[in-house]
């Protein structure tokens, strides 16, 4: 992995100072990511000034990562010229097709000087995935942007890939909904990965027929909370209220402990105020912080050593560990089972047994 691309849900650029600082030290290209989204504050001055705070920052690229496909073609042309002129940095430009736009936006940020566009081999392309590999390479193809790819070795990991693609449509993992355009996308802004998380939430509990409520849901918790953009963690978080709030036929009497922390302050600076009556029905008078909120985070590194010790082959095994402490401790569990040929699982400890 050469490219480390490295974003903040809330784009508060605080949080990510220390991980740009590590790229480099490893002589990893640190790639920044604005996550891109509409809104009164999300003006193009914003954005602009953000790409030079990110450049000051010492960030190699800068990824402009539009993960609901909110990013109009001609609006592309004016987000890309204005960001090529505040910054020498490399551009890169990642969309979703959700909302059927995401191909002409590439092709009209490409002619206002993008640097690279974010594609998906054609099986899994389009819906809530990217604009497919191959229809960009040839639509630049004899043009001063041609890619030079080569559509005969592109078909090959096509056909490799599609009775992967029709496997997954069989078993149900891919849902044929996630698959088309969905133009409601622009009007409630959510992200395909979002639109995923939202039908299979909705489905456990046996309310698909509560889905466009949930839609309609979303924007409310989302200005609530302070106008974030919809993106990894702060979609979850915004999503599971939002089907909450519908479920419960009461808005916010059932919170979550990630909505809190966000109006708590925990992870970071929202580019609006919240909601006031909202602060008061969740946390009450809780305090909120204003500082970046990993300062009041102490080290952890030599506590997850010692906590994952018997399990540890390698310093990847921590960083794990630290991300997912249970499933990590399985696999260790058995990756152990594999190389001494004993399953702990069913051994039984107490009295030294194992059964034949």
């Amino acid at each position: 992995i050469d490219i480390i691309r490295i974003f903040d849900c809330l784009n508060d650029l605080r949080n990510l100072e220390t991980a740009v600082r590590a790229a480099n030290k490893e002589n990893a290209e640190a790639q920044v990511a604005l996550s891109y989204t509409l809104g009164d504050a999300y003006t193009l001055d914003y954005w602009v000034e953000n790409a030079k705070r990110i450049e000051d920052m010492g960030a190699k690229s800068i990824c402009i990562k539009d993960m609901a496909g909110l990013l109009l073609p001609y609006k592309a042309t004016e987000l890309v010229t204005a960001m090529k002129e505040a910054t020498s940095l490399p551009i890169d430009l990642h969309t979703h097709y959700t909302s059927g736009v995401a191909s002409m936006t590439y092709l009209k940020a490409v002619e206002a000087g993008v640097d690279i566009i974010d594609t998906a081999m054609s099986p899994f392309a389009l819906g809530t995935s990217q604009p497919a590999t191959e229809v960009m390479v040839e639509t630049f193809k004899g043009t001063p942007y041609d890619t030079g790819l080569d559509q005969k070795l592109l078909a090959e990991i096509a056909d490799y890939f599609r009775p992967i693609r029709d496997e997954a449509l069989e078993s149900g993992l891919l849902n044929p909904k996630n698959m088309g355009v969905n133009i409601k996308t622009l009007l409630y802004q959510v992200p395909g990965g979002m639109l995923s998380n939202l039908t299979s939430q909705l489905k456990e509990q046996g309310a698909e027929d509560k889905f466009y409520d949930v839609l309609e849901e979303v924007p409310r918790v989302r200005k609530d909370l302070g106008e974030p953009p919809l993106v990894t963690p702060s979609s979850q978080i915004v999503g599971t209220q939002s089907v909450f709030n519908v479920l419960m036929g009461e808005r916010y009497k059932m919170v979550t402990k990630e909505t809190k922390d966000i109006l708590r302050g925990k992870y970071g600076a929202t580019v609006k105020p919240f909601a006031p009556e909202v602060v008061e029905k969740c946390i009450g008078n809780e305090e909120q912080i204003t500082c970046r909120p990993a300062d009041l985070i102490p080290d952890e590194l030599d506590t997850l050593e010692k906590e994952m010790a018997q399990w540890k082959q390698q310093d990847e095994d921590v960083l794990s560990y630290a991300l997912f402490p249970q499933v990590a401790t399985d696999f260790f569990k058995y990756r152990e089972a594999q190389q001494t040929k004993v399953d702990q699982t069913v051994a039984d400890t107490e009295n030294g047994a194992y059964p034949v």
